[in-house]
C-alpha cells in the first residue's frame, strides 16, 4: 500500500506477515542499488506463498558484494531492472506487516528511497524488525546477526545471504522469537506516544529513555 507515510515500527509478534530481504551492490542507501529481492507470505504461522528475484542494478556489481552474496554480474544482466520489479512486489505484500532482519536501518530505506523515485510514494506498511526485538529477547547473545540467532535456535544457516534462504530463516528465528517476546515485553518501558519500547541511552547531557522507534517517533524522558 502507497501513500506520503512510512508505517509504524513495532514490536510485537502477528500471526499474518510478509518477510522480506534485500541484496544490494553495498550498504549505501544514497548510492547503491538492489540485486535481488525475496518475500514469503505467512499466514495464521503457515508459508503460504513466496516471491523472489534477481534485479539488474544497472552498473557493475562491486567484488565486495558478489564476495558476500554470490551474485554476478552475468547472473543479473538479463534480469529485469528494479523499476520493473517493485511494482510486483508491492501488489505481493499488499498491507500486510513486513518482517525482516535490520529493515529499519537497511532494507527498507531502499525500498522507501527507490518507491519515492519511482512512483512518488512510498509503503506504508507497519513492520517489525527483528534485529531490535532479538536485542530485547535474547540478550545473552554478543551478536544478533540473523545467522546467530538462527545457529542459536538450531535453525540451518545453509545459503545464508541470499535473500530468499535468508527469508525462510528469518521466517524461522521470528517464529521462535515471538514463543518468549510477550513475558520480554512485560518487564520493558513502553513509549506513551507510540507504545514502542523505551531504550536507555546515554547523551550528550547524561542517561535519557529513548523511543525505539525514532526517527519517526522521538520521545525522550530523564532517566
Amino acid at each position: 500500500m502507497l501513500g506520503t507515510n512510512k508505517g509504524h515500527h513495532t514490536m510485537e509478534y502477528v500471526r499474518d506477515y510478509v518477510v522480506f530481504d534485500l541484496e544490494t551492490t553495498g550498504i549505501s542507501c544514497n548510492k547503491d542499488k538492489v540485486v535481488e529481492i525475496s518475500a514469503i507470505k505467512v499466514i495464521d504461522n503457515q508459508m503460504t506463498d513466496e516471491f523472489t528475484t534477481l534485479v539488474n542494478p544497472e552498473c557493475p556489481i562491486p567484488y565486495y558484494a558478489t564476495r558476500v552474496n554470490g551474485i554476478t554480474n552475468e547472473m543479473v544482466k538479463d534480469e529485469p531492472v528494479f523499476e520493473k520489479v517493485l511494482p510486483d512486489f508491492l501488489e505481493f505484500i499488499g498491507d500486510m506487516v513486513l518482517v525482516g532482519h535490520n529493515i529499519h536501518a537497511f532494507d527498507l530505506k531502499f525500498i522507501y528511497r527507490d518507491c519515492d523515485s519511482y512512483f512518488g510514494r512510498i509503503p506504508s506498511n507497519d513492520y517489525v524488525d527483528t534485529l531490535k526485538m532479538a536485542r530485547l529477547c535474547l540478550p545473552e547473545l554478543s551478536h544478533h546477526a540473523l545467522a546467530d540467532i538462527a545457529m542459536f535456535y538450531g535453525i540451518s544457516t545453509e545459503g545464508a545471504h541470499r535473500a530468499l534462504n535468508d527469508c525462510r530463516m528469518n521466517q524461522a528465528v521470528y517464529e521462535r522469537m515471538g514463543e518468549i517476546l510477550p513475558q520480554k515485553m512485560e518487564a520493558v518501558k513502553r513509549c506513551p506516544k507510540c507504545g514502542n519500547i523505551l531504550q536507555h541511552r546515554n547523551g550528550k547531557y547524561g542517561e535519557f529513555w529513548g523511543c525505539s522507534g525514532y526517527p519517526e517517533c522521538r520521545y525522550t524522558e530523564n532517566a
